[in-house]
């Protein structure tokens, strides 16, 4: 494990993670040919583009991700902030809803060791907050997923994320979870057969603490929401359920079609509600050649 100190500080340049301060394009780029699309978000049907962005970059396709704030204070509630501006500097105001919400922000540590899945509210200025606890100091990607109403009336759905920090000593120490884990309530199993690539399918088996099927309550609009992070490069893939989950007798099975760029591991962070209360279980998943 390592120990690392760091200051308080707005962002932090990271290998896989763009730079503070990008240049804005001048223009607004036209081609679309770096759109791909992603598995549970095929807006192609709707006027909205495929996502564009992996959440490892704070600038794709004229937006850009800004003045992001975190809380000082670990084991505290604090505001987390930021803002998404336009190719000519101005804040994006429109927006389009994406599984219920405008935006979706993911505030993880470098080490996945803390995962928050928020739904901030945005101010008059464009700028975005919400409230969050982040219980140790660390190295945070702030990553920001939407649907921008652009010119012509239609969507550009984006990922973008930057670093930021919370100061303080902390320890790198990754989950150590497989492709098992539970919460104490439930319990996620990843099935076998998960690979890199168009048409790739992940299966998820999940139960009560006595290995029954639960019943699933819906989670933004679906039965189940999960946030896959690349433990290889940083990227990040956001997964619903192919249909509704079937019960048996080993449990209730979720089926997602994914579309991951490379193979390697990735933790996906994997959140239901049962019962009305909404667990997140993290499961590991080692993703072949």
């Amino acid at each position: 494990m390592r120990v690392h100190q760091v200051a308080p500080a707005v962002c932090l340049a990271a290998v896989v993670l763009s730079a503070c301060s990008p240049a804005v394009p001048a223009a607004r780029p036209q081609s679309q040919a770096s759109r791909s699309p992603t598995a549970g978000h095929d807006h192609s049907h709707d006027g909205v583009s495929m996502l564009v962005g992996d959440g490892t970059r704070g600038n794709e396709v004229g937006y850009t991700l800004r003045h992001i704030q975190l809380p000082e204070t670990p084991g505290q509630p604090g505001e987390v902030s930021f803002e998404i501006e336009r190719y000519d500097g101005a804040p994006v105001t429109d927006y389009l809803p994406d599984h219920t919400k405008d935006l979706h922000l993911y505030v993880v540590r470098d080490d996945l060791a803390v995962f928050r899945h928020l739904h901030p509210t945005q101010a008059g200025d464009g700028t975005w907050s919400g409230t969050v606890t982040l219980p140790e100091p660390g190295v945070y990607r702030v990553v920001t997923e939407f649907v921008a109403r652009d010119e012509a009336g239609s969507g550009d759905h984006v990922m973008l994320g930057r670093s930021a920090v919370v100061g303080g000593d902390w320890t790198h120490a990754p989950p150590d979870v497989g492709s098992t884990n539970d919460d104490g309530v439930i319990e996620v199993q990843a099935g076998p057969g998960l690979r890199a690539g168009p048409d790739g399918r992940l299966d998820l088996v999940v139960t009560d603490a006595r290995g029954h099927p639960v019943v699933l309550g819906s989670y933004l609009g679906a039965q189940a929401h999960v946030v896959g992070i690349s433990e290889s490069d940083g990227s990040v893939v956001h997964l619903h359920p192919t249909g509704r989950g079937a019960r048996g007798d080993g449990g209730t099975q979720l089926t997602f079609v994914t579309e991951l760029a490379q193979p390697g591991p990735y933790l996906f962070f994997v959140q239901v509600r049962v019962d009305d209360f909404l667990h997140t279980v993290p499961v590991r998943v080692e993703v072949p050649n």
